[in-house]
């Protein structure tokens, strides 16, 4: 094996990857040499100019890669996925490497609205979140697994946010689906050890990605960012794509059930 390409011959599906972290995990672990099914939601005009970058990607680092603009969160737009997918001719059984969970939509409510009861978060926006941003990813391991997809020493990876353990604004519904990750991914962890997999979750710092514009007050959380941080500088989708690189390779097979602080220490204040 070519050590530049220590994940050669072997698919990662990213769940979320037209941004953010998502894309950054797809042009590191292409360099990487893996090849990836990528999912995503845009329209027609935007996707035109993400499908020359994914083309770009493919070309330069010799990997496949397959973009699916679908609704990962739709069960029968999964069970299309998975059967598109292993009808590849370049996919086989026990190739899938990775599983990436990087699926940011959900409600950004306040939990009361004082002047309209359409802006309160309800139960159906936090039923809905939570399943985007949390549940969903056992719907998508069980599948994979059903499929005999998974690689015999198969990753997890979720990310979490510091939002699920403090109050940010206008967050209530995404930080009970990160705290409800959490939760998951220590039994996922445990019941799915067995069958080769690990499963770890990443927290990132504060990111100026598209997902982290869209809260509330998100302009303040980025003014602190730079200066709360040791580093002296904001997190960089990059150094997450890193991250889950590494918890790909051989040498990270015996982290399971774990949330790796991706912050630059910036959770230390």
């Amino acid at each position: 094996m070519n050590k530049n390409v220590p994940l050669s011959g072997l698919w990662a599906i990213i769940l979320g990857g037209s941004s953010g972290f998502g894309f950054a995990s797809v042009e590191m672990l292409a360099q990487k040499g893996m090849n990836i099914a990528v999912l995503y939601r845009e329209t027609s005009i935007t996707e035109k100019v993400l499908l020359k970058k994914f083309s770009k990607i493919a070309s330069e680092c010799g990997v496949t890669v397959l973009p699916y603009n679908i609704n990962a969160l739709d069960l029968q737009e999964r069970e299309k996925f998975i059967k598109k997918f292993t009808s590849e001719q370049s996919v086989s059984r026990h190739k899938v490497k990775l599983l990436l969970h990087s699926i940011a939509r959900g409600n950004l409510k306040p939990l009361t609205g004082t002047a309209n009861a359409n802006e309160e978060l309800s139960a159906e926006d936090i039923g809905f979140t939570s399943y985007a941003m949390s549940n969903s990813l056992l719907d998508w391991t069980r599948m994979i697994l059903k499929a005999g997809l998974f690689h015999p020493d198969g990753r997890i990876i979720g990310l979490t946010s510091e939002g699920a353990h403090k109050h940010w604004q206008g967050y209530a519904a995404v930080s009970i689906a990160k705290a409800s990750l959490e939760s998951l991914a220590k039994y996922m962890a445990v019941e799915f050890a067995p069958l080769g997999l690990k499963t770890n979750l990443i927290q990132a710092g504060i990111t100026n990605t598209s997902s982290l514009k869209m809260i509330p007050g998100s302009e303040k959380l980025l003014e602190i960012a730079n200066t709360r941080n040791p580093m002296g500088r904001m997190t960089q989708p990059n150094d997450v794509a890193k991250v889950i690189y590494l918890l790909c390779t051989d040498e990270a097979f015996w982290i399971n059930g774990s949330i790796i602080h991706v912050d630059g220490g910036e959770h230390c204040r």
